[in-house]
């Protein structure tokens, strides 16, 4: 007994029981967090950034609910759901994915039913309420349609082209055109990505100049129908959105035709894009700091569709480009990860979830600094959101799951996963690598006869 006390308290012992325990956990925090370490670290980065200026952004927030730390805690759940997502999705094998074709029902469901029992929210009616969960269709919607793009994309042949085109467009014409009822920038940024996806998956050209020139033409048409459409016809009813298109463009092409007295005035139509230019201009070149904005507490919605100004006037013009150099990263990282996969089914899904985080990014800030119209776009992963913000830590994971299980392993690495398998099994992998390169070989030896 006194043996066993004395070899308990051994500090050697003790000393090696630390060290095992340590090893151990060191094995489990790269198994569980195991994938591309740029894409971690700049998912970390805009994480932080987004603590910080969201903490900074929520001011009106905090004055009407009379609570300091009720937003920021809120955003910060969302934070460590989102991380959550992160890790489940990034440990499940790409293959997986592929069953989005069939997740894409449940959001045309909700799409259709938006209109009907959706929830009003800064007068557009983009979400429904579930067991006293507020939820944005589109957002699902997006990350779905775009899945089943990249695995229509990876099942061409030759032989099956035309008819998987046909399937493509079909659900991105209804996908898109439910969206665009009552938000035609979230639409519009999707058939764009989708499009870019199927011009990377080798569509033929002859069939994208056609969709494209479709898509043109409606443009066109579109904007025709936004100048003769009566005003009083959008006053109320199912028009309503067409009168909020209608003030977006013309507030944005209004500042050729006004004198210079007119165009400086703050005005109901032009409140927001006045104030994100003040931001912008009191920001300089190394910004105000953290927490020291004054716009804040006069752009509605500082802590979503107008952050970037915030960003800059907090962080100066050389944040603003910090941020900018993350997203474009984002796209460089994930073009090297798709470069690298052997398959085209996760090389499709990387670069469809890097496109859809960069572009939304590049908007946001587009509209921010009043290069296109206000949009309603949020900037991925920083602005303040729910549903949002999940489903771009969702985009992080499969780019994540596409880099883990879609790239081959190089000569000589041995992973965690196989270090764990018993000899049989190792013997077994071995012998079937053995083969495939037997394979490999006569093949190509066929090929040079």
């Amino acid at each position: 007994m006194l043996d066993k006390i004395k070899n308990a308290i051994n500090p050697t012992n003790f000393q090696e029981d630390l060290e095992n325990s340590k090893s151990t956990l060191e094995k489990f925090g790269v198994k569980i967090f195991k994938g591309d370490k740029v894409i971690w670290l700049v998912f970390v980065i805009l994480c932080v950034i987004s603590l910080v200026e969201i903490f900074s952004a929520t001011s009106t927030i905090v004055y009407k609910q009379q609570n300091q730390w009720g937003p920021i805690l809120r955003h910060t759940m969302f934070l460590i759901g989102g991380v959550g997502v992160i890790v489940l999705i990034h440990n499940i094998p790409y293959r997986y994915f592929s069953s989005l074709i069939f997740v894409l029902i449940a959001p045309i469901v909700l799409l259709l039913l938006t209109p009907v029992i959706g929830t009003t929210v800064n007068g557009a009616e983009r979400w429904i309420s579930i067991f006293g969960f507020t939820i944005q269709p589109s957002e699902i919607a997006k990350i779905s349609l775009m899945g089943t793009i990249a695995f229509l994309l990876s099942k061409q042949n030759g032989m099956n082209d035309g008819l998987l085109f046909k399937w493509m467009i079909g659900l991105m014409i209804v996908v898109c055109g439910i969206i665009a009822m009552d938000n035609l920038s979230t639409a519009a940024l999707l058939f764009v990505v989708c499009f870019l996806l199927m011009f990377i998956g080798n569509v033929k050209l002859a069939r994208l100049l056609k969709v494209g020139g479709a898509g043109i033409a409606f443009l066109v048409l579109f904007i025709v129908l936004l100048k003769v459409i009566p005003a009083d016809w959008t006053d109320s009813g199912a028009l309503s959105r067409v009168g909020t298109w209608q003030n977006r463009i013309a507030e944005f092409g209004s500042h050729k035709e006004e004198s210079e007295e007119t165009y400086y005035t703050i005005t109901d139509e032009n409140y927001q894009v006045a104030h994100a230019k003040i931001a912008i201009a009191n920001g300089g070149v190394l910004g105000k700091f953290p927490g020291n904005s004054t716009e804040r507490d006069f752009l509605p919605q500082a802590y979503s569709d107008f952050i970037y100004a915030i960003i800059i006037e907090e962080m100066g013009i050389a944040g603003g480009i910090f941020v900018l150099l993350l997203y474009i990263i984002i796209l460089i990282r994930a073009g090297m990860i798709a470069r690298k996969t052997q398959k085209l089914f996760p090389k499709y899904l990387v670069l469809g979830s890097a496109l859809m985080l960069s572009m939304q990014a590049f908007i946001n800030m587009a509209v921010a600094v009043n290069l296109i119209p206000v949009t309603g776009q949020p900037l991925p992963l920083i602005s303040r959101g729910g549903t949002s913000l999940l489903i771009t830590c969702a985009y992080f994971g499969l780019i994540l799951s596409a880099d883990r299980f879609g790239i081959g392993k190089k000569k000589g690495e041995v992973t965690i996963d196989e270090t764990d398998q018993p000899d049989e099994r190792k013997d077994k992998k071995n012998a079937v690598e053995t083969i495939d390169k037997l394979e490999e070989k006569v093949e190509f030896e066929i090929i040079q006869v």
